[in-house]
């Protein structure tokens, strides 16, 4: 699946702050049509990486161009598992993505290179030859659950992150009871901003507040971290 670059701005808000600008966003844009009665879904994706962490120094470094490899399922469900590559490139961020079959993931958490298969899409095989050369392993689960608002002129996307948290447990990946590390303080969650060429003045403005902190890092970095350095992030107010 092809994709194009766009701009992705990460915001850490405190919960009262988080929750305002949602109730300010319900009344002028959608919710994305996936979210269900709920409104919202929750979101795991396993990470990859190298031995030496290249993914994570990557991020740290600021190095440009970059990209990572995740596999994402929605609410625990093992009816859709996409991988997903993401580009980063002078401040844009790309996302290409293709679907995985059960039992390709299965092996993969079970610490097997699957074998390739002529009707694999391109997206997987590059996945399988860079675990094969560059050892390129499952090292991270990233969970959080999601409110998603859409508009179309602009492809805008926001988002509203609750309760990141993570587990290097990759067997856990399906398990609903799964026991999970707190990235940030007790009520600091997370807003993204996505789209295309230009954000609309009205939802820019919907977004103002001085309590936002614009973020930097990728939420595999924030992850990882607490496993490398034992460090939880940390928020100011």
């Amino acid at each position: 699946m092809k994709g194009k670059y766009r701009h992705e701005f990460k915001y850490l808000s405190p919960e009262i702050t988080l929750s305002a600008i949602e109730r300010r966003m319900d009344a002028i844009l959608l919710r994305d049509r996936n979210t269900g009665e709920k409104g919202e879904y929750a979101i795991r994706s396993i990470y990859f990486d190298d031995i030496f962490n290249t993914c994570y120094l990557e991020n740290e470094n600021g190095t440009d161009p970059r990209e990572k490899f995740r596999i994402r399922i929605y609410n625990c469900s093992k009816e859709r598992i996409s991988l997903e590559l993401k580009r980063k490139k002078r401040g844009m961020c790309l996302k290409t993505s293709c679907h995985v079959p059960l039992e390709v993931l299965e092996e993969i958490i079970a610490g097997k290179i699957p074998d390739f298969t002529s009707e694999m899409p391109y997206l997987l095989k590059k996945l399988i030859c860079q675990m094969q050369f560059r050892a390129l392993r499952p090292v991270e689960i990233v969970a959080y659950e999601r409110v998603p608002f859409t508009y179309e002129d602009g492809n805008v996307r926001i988002t509203f992150d609750r309760n990141l948290r993570s587990s290097s447990n990759i067997e856990d990946f399906f398990n609903e009871d799964a026991a999970f590390r707190s990235i940030f303080p007790f009520g600091t969650n997370m807003i993204e901003v996505k789209y295309d060429e230009l954000l609309p003045d009205f939802i820019n403005e919907t977004l103002q507040t001085s309590a936002l902190q614009w973020n930097s890092f990728s939420k595999y970095y924030l992850c990882r971290k607490f496993d490398i350095q034992g460090l939880r992030c940390g928020f100011r107010a």
